[in-house]
């Protein structure tokens, strides 16, 4: 049986340098995620996932408890990110919260009908940020249970 220390614990999936600090800082000072992997583009998160598209057969890392997912990434965009995820048995159980900018209404209905689990619009200012941030991290690592897989 894995430990919860050996497991990893949260997916972020953000391209602005500025909220991955603020929510990497986050979510350590509230010690609520210590094995979090961070990618930077859509990309990224997919390669790590599903493993290269150039080498199929390499080992696919881990399963996230929670994947943080901004949807304006470059390369591949959060929204094919999300419908990736939810579309294959691997990874369909994973929770998939949306952090982002946006509040327009086709963003969020498109994420939900693509099966989010949650859509949370970032806070501007510092303070707010980091609450959502603890909250979402109290809730997705901390208390929700996942199904067995």
């Amino acid at each position: 049986m894995e430990t919860r220390e050996s497991t990893l614990e949260l997916l972020l999936v953000e391209d602005n340098p500025s909220d991955l600090e603020l929510a990497l800082h986050a979510l350590r000072k509230h010690r609520l995620a210590n094995h979090i992997k961070v990618a930077r583009d859509g990309v990224e998160a997919l390669e790590y996932l599903f493993g290269s598209s150039t080498l199929p057969q390499q080992h696919v890392h881990e399963r996230p408890k929670v994947v943080l997912l901004d949807l304006k990434l470059p390369l591949i965009n959060g929204l094919e990110v999300l419908a990736r995820i939810k579309a294959d048995p691997r990874t369909q159980n994973i929770p998939v919260v949306v952090l982002t900018s946006s509040r327009e209404d086709p963003d969020i209905a498109e994420c939900y009908r693509l099966g989010a689990n949650s859509y949370i619009v970032k806070p501007v200012d510092f303070e707010q940020f980091s609450e959502s941030i603890r909250l979402l991290g109290l809730y997705w690592v901390v208390t929700n249970q996942p199904p067995p897989e």
